[in-house]
């Protein structure tokens, strides 16, 4: 029998690029790696040259689900004049072109990764976001995946081709960047960080609970035609994530107790309000519609998906 073909967008990054290599090792599947420019796949599997915008018909043949990982992704600090536009564009026109092409050759499934900002920014502790809530976007980058997600359900109805939305919070791994990375390296520094006082509640998700609920998605016929929202089951206080991150890395945690009102000012004294709010604020999510729907639940715990992480972030800061 043959292996259903895979057409995974954005296989460079982070998301896109684990899910591919996941694909390779269970050789239940077959991927090919949809990338911009050069990747680190090549010879491992088929690569192909994807740019947002463009048609992809030609090459979607044979194609039986494709996952939509790429896109222009959430920026500090924006340079364009018109952010929602240019979100638009690639976000919601790129992924409507892509997913035209694939209902036009018979694509049967198209999995979209989009993001927890289509809910909303923020939570009371203890009132998670659900797959059913009202969305809710704030910033451009939430807005344009919210209409993204609302084009591929009509473009779903209209073809017959399956729709799948999963929204994941933040994604931490071996080889993770940005806010997380920085972390790691004040954890390792051991500097003192004014986070001691936050009480606080995140939901993040591990690269590999994200992938394997990415792969549970491929085919689960109940998957078809729904919003999941995906997390480690496990959510912590900005003081607890940091502490278990450092223990991770052989490191104690050394935190001040500021008050998060101090921290916020402070921060917005500086033009950083946007960073202290995520550090500050609860954002947590529900999964048990993924557990009563599709029978999943995490695969990894978070201990052990730091411990990766760490692990990783030392070994590449020796070499």
């Amino acid at each position: 029998m043959t292996a259903p073909k895979v057409w995974v967008t954005g296989a460079s990054g982070f998301v896109g690029e684990a899910l591919v290599l996941r694909l390779l090792l269970g050789r239940k599947y077959a991927p090919v790696a949809a990338v911009r420019g050069a990747s680190r796949l090549l010879g491992l599997c088929p690569v192909a040259r994807f740019e947002m915008g463009a048609s992809s018909a030609g090459q979607l043949a044979g194609v039986q689900i494709v996952v939509h990982a790429a896109a222009r992704v959430h920026v500090m600090r924006e340079t364009a004049d018109d952010a929602l536009a240019e979100f638009r564009r690639v976000n919601v026109d790129g992924t409507l072109q892509l997913a035209r092409s694939a209902a036009q050759v018979g694509v049967k499934r198209f999995v979209f990764i989009s993001s927890i900002k289509v809910n909303g920014e923020s939570t009371p502790v203890g009132h998670p976001f659900t797959a059913h809530d009202v969305p809710a976007p704030q910033d451009p980058y939430g807005i344009s995946k919210h209409e993204a997600e609302q084009a591929l359900h009509l473009l779903g109805s209209e073809t017959g081709m399956e729709i799948v939305i999963i929204r994941p919070p933040l994604v931490y791994g071996p080889g993770v960047k940005a806010n997380f990375l920085s972390l790691l390296k004040w954890l390792d520094k051991g500097l003192v960080l004014p986070l001691g006082a936050i009480g606080n509640q995140r939901s993040m998700v591990a690269i590999g609970n994200l992938v394997d609920f990415i792969e549970t998605c491929l085919e689960h016929p109940a998957a078809a035609g729904q919003t999941f929202l995906v997390s480690d089951g496990d959510d912590l206080s900005t003081p607890r994530l940091l502490r278990r991150l450092a223990s991770a890395l052989g490191k104690k945690a050394r935190l001040l107790p500021v008050p998060s009102k101090l921290l916020l000012i402070c921060a917005a004294a500086a033009g950083k309000r946007a960073v202290a709010q995520r550090v500050c604020e609860s954002l947590q999510v529900d999964i048990s519609k993924n557990r009563e729907m599709l029978g999943w639940v995490p695969p990894i715990d978070v201990d052990t998906a730091m411990r990766r992480t760490a692990g990783h972030f030392l070994d590449t800061q020796k070499s």
